[in-house]
């Protein structure tokens, strides 16, 4: 059930980007409105989903207890937590390279015999992954010691990709 709420609060956002963009491309002003008015609702939906989200977790004391334990994490906020609560139920229970190939994060090396390509991630699970990466690009910002693993790197003129991943 919270992975039907967490699903259905993503693509409503989706769908509120969708309907924004199109609005800024309009030219005629009623149509302008009735799209304003159409990113209003789904703005509204929003809030709604996120307040059942919130009525589920608090509801039941296992999902109320992770949740407080994630969120005491600097960065993680309600959504990333729903998020991992929903579609990474294995948070805890395997090792950290495990969860981060699960995701999606774990660095693969493309080698073959004497051919040597760069590390890559690919696969795991997008919407962990995705939620993850805007959690990271905002806590790479507020959070002191994320800003500053984050400035190491790039003196050390990491790729910012590389940077956010790690």
């Amino acid at each position: 059930a919270l992975a039907e709420l967490v699903d259905a609060r993503r693509a409503l956002c989706e769908e509120q980007v969708r309907v924004g963009n199109q609005a800024a491309q309009v030219r005629d002003p009623m149509l302008r409105r009735m799209a304003q008015r159409r990113v209003n609702r789904l703005r509204a939906d929003v809030v709604l989903l996120e307040k059942r989200l919130a009525g589920a977790v608090a509801a039941d004391p296992e999902l109320a207890d992770r949740d407080r334990r994630l969120r005491s994490v600097p960065g993680v906020g309600p959504v990333l937590s729903w998020t991992l609560m929903a579609h990474l139920p294995e948070l805890g229970r395997l090792s950290h390279k495990q969860i981060a190939a699960l995701v999606g994060v774990a660095p693969y090396d493309r080698q073959s015999g004497t051919q040597k390509g760069r590390s890559l991630i690919r696969g795991g699970r997008a919407v962990v992954r995705n939620v993850a990466y805007m959690a990271v690009l905002s806590a790479a910002r507020c959070n002191p010691v994320l800003a500053a693993r984050k400035q190491r790197l790039a003196e050390r003129r990491k790729p910012a990709k590389v940077i956010l991943v790690a």
